[in-house]
């Protein structure tokens, strides 16, 4: 493995976190063989902020006006958001979240974040699920960062169809399709 100078490295972390804000200090640490206190220094002098700073750097002024629901009742966090086109969440698998005995991601979190996002993702006041077809394609595990991609793909007649996939370091692990009902407050629900 390439043994990089101090500048060298912290030009590199530099673009590496561009690249993906999601890194972590550990697998940065592994990517350039050095320890994660090597890392944390690196990113102390480079003004690069820990994790979950960056993860809400990222999300843009666009969450803000999210209608449907508060930010609070999103499973996951909104990093980016494009009302009615497109919206991304992480959601990381904490204790509370998994089996017990394997420390596998109990699916209905999975399922919370993916309709929580495709809800977040509609510009009306209300928002429901009417159906969805879902599928898991592999396991999440404890300490998982699923990333969650919500592309709205058509909207009428006051549903929207969305399609959802969530993944983990790149490899999908869940999608959906989403049909969604949206409307005003106070409207009939039909």
């Amino acid at each position: 493995m390439t043994k990089y100078k101090k500048h060298e490295r912290q030009e590199i972390l530099l673009t590496k976190i561009n690249e993906d804000p999601f890194l972590t200090d550990e697998k940065l640490a592994d990517l350039f063989n050095v320890s994660i206190q090597t890392i944390r220094l690196d990113r102390l002098e480079l003004g690069i902020p820990e994790l979950r700073e960056r993860i809400k750097n990222v999300a843009t002024e666009e969450v803000d006006k999210i209608k449907s629901l508060s930010l609070q009742e999103v499973i996951g966090e909104i990093i980016d958001i494009d009302l009615n086109v497109q919206a991304l969440s992480l959601f990381i698998i904490e204790e509370g979240h998994v089996f017990e005995r394997n420390k596998i991601a109990r699916g209905h979190f999975l399922f919370a974040q993916a309709n929580s996002l495709c809800v977040a993702v509609i510009n009306k006041p209300l928002a429901l699920t009417k159906s969805a077809e879902i599928e898991f394609i592999r396991q999440a595990k404890l300490h998982d960062k699923v990333i969650s991609k919500a592309v709205v793909n058509e909207m009428d007649n006051n549903k929207a169809a969305i399609t959802v996939e969530s993944k983990v370091d790149g490899r999908l692990i869940f999608k959906g399709r989403f049909v969604m009902y949206y409307s005003n407050e106070g409207d009939e629900i039909g």
